[in-house]
């Protein structure tokens, strides 16, 4: 092992699943943690770096996306390590609890850390008197990875050893030393809201996260209790990465012909307009449907939770807004989508039928309430979103259950609400194309009480 110096870490952020990766190196050779589909991003943060890619670790076989790990130890020649008790498909460097192994100047040393999922491990590198922690969905900044994605039945087991394990974990490394979790930055893989910061140590976690103050009973208790929906496509990922993810490609394929999307439009398959929902309900190719790219924050995580898993899709915008579409989501499993550029309904189907449907906000919504017009309201929010409180007499399907629960939505003209009207205009674009009259309220749930609607707590 050679003299020791600074441990350099590059964050790779995916703030579009709100994960992130991370190449730690020495300024000679690295180790990539967790690495996301899309390898490129870590190639180019070496090259910037002027390091060489030796080793691969992953803490864990994850559920919120496919990683790149497999093809990035092809590519690279890196030694891949991943945990010896998981069942996987391919080539890898088995490591367990206490196994260390030099990096250059850097020595990791592996803890078990079981919670997020059985085999879960974490990292502690270390150079000199100085060490970083990279704790995957275990440790998260004022919170921990949730325990339920692996069995019902073992979230219980998992909530507990969850509880020993970060408690472990904050003993196997300094006060000082800088915490680096993959989760916890809008991932749906935290048990829940993680402290908005941008970096923290284990001292801070020993002093504000509630794995490292509560009981044990407490903490399984409230961490079980307060555990929400998550997208049901992590019960497909899990599986694909323990195969190994096929290698990506990242170019967008040729975009369909006219006569294509027509077709495509004519049988009912998913199409999905990628423009700002303002413009969509405004105009729109008849039986299209809204998920707006946007920042892309949210657009992966609910186009994937929405439409049905494996049912070919097609995407339709501006080929910035395509390509970023396309990547993002290679990054969930859904590869080479069909494409159709364009930033208007004529420019993509000369011809066929468009649709609008109105817009407003919670005064036009109070307007009708108040002439006792007695309007149909959907709220589209999840389960524990409705719980908090919502507006009395609202009808409750959430976003990700619309498509399987449609015989439960009446017929007659809903006005469609959210948290920000982000899911409520992919709601009423489906519901549209189902047929439906339907009203975007495209306002803030935050807002509603205010406006002076009638919102029940419980």
């Amino acid at each position: 092992m050679k003299q020791g110096g600074p441990v350099e870490v590059v964050t790779i952020g995916t703030p579009q699943l709100g994960d992130r990766s991370y190449l730690v190196h020495d300024g000679e050779v690295a180790l990539v943690v967790d690495p996301q589909r899309d390898i490129d991003r870590v190639h180019a943060a070496a090259r910037e770096a002027g390091v060489r890619i030796t080793h691969i670790v992953e803490t864990h076989v994850h559920n919120d996306y496919l990683t790149g790990g497999v093809q990035l130890a092809s590519e690279s020649g890196a030694s891949y390590l991943v945990n010896g008790a998981d069942d996987v498909a391919f080539d890898r460097e088995p490591v367990a609890d206490g196994d260390e192994i030099d990096v250059g100047s850097l020595r990791v040393r592996v803890v078990a850390t079981p919670g997020h999922t059985h085999n879960h491990v974490s990292y502690v590198v270390s150079s000199g008197d100085e060490q970083v922690v990279f704790s995957g969905g275990s440790l998260l900044y004022g919170s921990v990875g949730r325990t339920d994605l692996v069995d019902p039945d073992d979230t219980d087991e998992l909530t507990r050893a969850q509880y020993s394990s970060v408690r472990r974990l904050a003993t196997e490394a300094s006060d000082r030393a800088v915490l680096y979790p993959t989760h916890g930055f809008g991932s749906f893989c935290s048990s829940g809201p993680a402290t908005v910061v941008d970096s923290a140590t284990i001292g801070d976690q020993k002093r504000d996260n509630h794995a490292l103050t509560d009981d044990e009973d407490h903490f399984v208790e409230t961490l079980i209790a307060g555990l929400s929906a998550y997208p049901g496509y992590y019960a497909h990922l899990g599986e694909l990465n323990r195969k190994g993810a096929e290698p990506v490609d990242l170019s967008p394929p040729e975009p369909l012909d006219t006569g294509e999307l027509r077709s495509r439009l004519r049988d009912g398959r998913w199409v999905v307009d990628l423009r700002n929902r303002v413009a969509f309900a405004d105009d729109h190719l008849k039986g299209t449907v809204s998920v707006e790219y946007g920042d892309g924050k949210s657009f992966t995580t609910f186009l994937g939770w929405t439409l049905p898993w494996g049912d070919p899709i097609t995407v339709v915008g501006s080929r910035d807004e395509v390509e970023a579409a396309v990547r993002d989501l290679s990054r969930i499993g859904i590869d080479q989508p069909c494409i159709a550029i364009g930033d208007r309904p004529e420019q993509l189907v000369e011809g066929h039928p468009t649709q609008s449907y109105p817009r407003v906000g919670w005064a036009e919504l109070l307007e009708e309430l108040r002439a006792d017009r007695e309007p149909v309201v959907l709220d589209v929010r999840r389960d524990d979103e409705y719980a908090l409180d919502h507006l009395d007499a609202a009808v409750h399907v959430p976003l990700h259950s619309l498509l399987e629960r449609m015989d439960e939505v009446p017929h007659e003209t809903l006005w469609v609400h959210c948290g920000s009207g982000y899911r409520a205009g992919t709601a009423a674009s489906i519901l549209q194309r189902a047929g439906h009259d339907v009203v975007h309220i495209d306002a803030d749930w935050s807002d509603a009480a205010g406006a002076g609607l009638p919102v029940v707590s419980g």
